[in-house]
């Protein structure tokens, strides 16, 4: 499988957030898909990583977001935390399970993070004239984890370029259990299978 290089990241992002929102049948705005792309384009950047958004415990930085007095400020760290929470799940999600952390409990705080968010906004505002975008990243928050998994998936399965390549996609469909995986190791000559409660056949 060759790379054609993109016009620039977020065209790239662009084009493979709204392959994988088909894939997994997850109905979005235009504003929720952009911001979408926005935030995998930002993670793309060097200097930007999950792990710094996360560096401390969730619930200590969720406790601290909530009780800042300035609104401006507690948005901003509600919408940090819910972008880190959601980027670490899509991406990192079997780093959380294999330390022994509920994906639930995760996946909660980054729901609760995004609609103390959107509360911000809309306080103060008339009905209807503040787009809901983080009520719609809130209430669809597992859904659009599972796109930015399955993004994820795209991304490796296109490094596939030599036996390295391969050995990482594989690594990671043995913890995803990716279909869109699956397909792209076949198409290599791997054959992945799982017997009984996920038993590698």
């Amino acid at each position: 499988m060759s790379i054609v290089p993109a016009r620039s990241v977020s065209h790239f992002f662009h084009e493979v957030v709204e392959d994988a929102l088909r894939a997994q049948k997850v109905e979005a705005t235009e504003g929720a898909t952009r911001y979408l792309v926005a935030l995998l384009a930002d993670y793309a950047h060097p200097d930007l990583r999950a792990d710094e958004a996360l560096d401390r415990p969730l619930t200590l930085l969720m406790d601290e977001a909530v009780h800042i007095a300035d609104p401006a400020e507690r948005f901003e760290r509600l919408r940090t935390l819910g972008d880190g929470v959601l980027y670490g799940c899509g991406f990192f999600g079997d780093h959380f399970e294999a330390r022994g952390v509920d994906a639930r409990y995760i996946r909660g705080l980054g729901t609760r993070a995004y609609g103390a968010a959107g509360s911000i906004l809309r306080r103060g505002s008339e009905p209807q004239t503040v787009p809901d975008l983080f009520a719609e990243l809130a209430s669809n928050f597992d859904a659009f984890v599972g796109v930015l998994s399955d993004v994820a998936d795209a991304t490796v399965a296109m490094g596939i370029e030599n036996s390295k390549g391969l050995v990482k996609a594989y690594e990671r469909w043995l913890k995803t259990g990716s279909d869109r995986l699956a397909s792209v190791l076949t198409s290599h000559g791997m054959m992945p299978t799982r017997g009984p409660r996920g038993v590698l056949q």
